[in-house]
């Protein structure tokens, strides 16, 4: 049961983001005096790395381990890009892409 508590919480996390990183962009086009928080994407990203390594603990399927992973890393060297040399590449996109698949299927595999 807990696990299936973590795969809701990492779909809505993972989902949250990827709503976050296409809409906001579109936001700054419009005058608001808003800019972009490279830390809102480090939240989401800790986030994250929370959740997956509690999943990956608790799965034993060794390809599903390696898609949460390799999504992570994603988003990681995306936020880090956007941290440290203020560079927007779409990894993160394919990073959060990769998380929501990966706790559908982790969520689909519970015994209900």
């Amino acid at each position: 049961m807990k696990s299936k508590i973590l795969d809701a919480i990492g779909i809505s996390a993972a989902v949250l983001c990827l709503i976050h990183c296409i809409i906001f962009p579109l936001l700054m086009v419009i005058p608001l005096g808003i800019s972009h928080n490279p830390y809102v994407d480090l939240g989401f990203l800790l986030i994250g790395v929370v959740v997956v390594y509690r999943v990956t603990k608790q799965t034993s399927v060794r390809w599903l381990k390696w898609l949460f992973w390799m999504s992570i890393i994603l988003i990681s060297i995306s936020v880090a890009l956007d941290l440290i040399y203020e560079i927007h590449v779409p990894l993160i996109y394919l990073g959060a892409a990769g998380l929501i698949a990966g706790h559908i299927i982790n969520f689909k595999h519970h015994k209900h």
